[in-house]
């Protein structure tokens, strides 16, 4: 996939939690789920946006004001451009009230990541 080209991100559902794919020891992933899931791991494998992950995910009530995560120790405008990829990854959504936006971890795609890694999913 080049630079310019954007994968079509996992449409979260915060009502089913639903792995979009299955463990890695029940076999081979697809081309179109490796890509997926190669997006989400991506967007996860910068420090920062790890961090804002992090920041959301632990954030009392599971949704946390861009406001009260932007400190990670880089500007505001780079804050929103790491927020902006981890949107795009499908792991976080937002709602915008008033001047702020506010963050949720998309329960369902993080379930995806989880299942996918899962080692003793194999015997199951």
């Amino acid at each position: 996939m080049s630079n310019s080209e954007v994968a079509e991100p996992p449409v979260p559902d915060s009502e089913a939690v639903v792995p979009c794919c299955p463990p890695l020891t029940a076999g081979e992933l697809s081309p179109r789920d490796a890509e997926k899931m190669a997006v989400m791991f991506k967007a996860l494998s910068d420090p920062v946006r790890l961090r804002l992950f992090s920041k959301v995910a632990s954030h009392p009530g599971g949704e946390a004001c861009v406001c009260d995560i932007q400190d990670v120790g880089v500007s505001q405008p780079t804050v929103s451009h790491h927020l902006k990829k981890l949107r795009e990854a499908g792991l976080l959504t937002s709602e915008r009230r008033g001047t702020w936006v506010y963050y949720r971890v998309a329960p369902s795609v993080v379930a995806g990541m989880s299942a996918l890694l899962d080692l003793r999913a194999a015997g199951s």
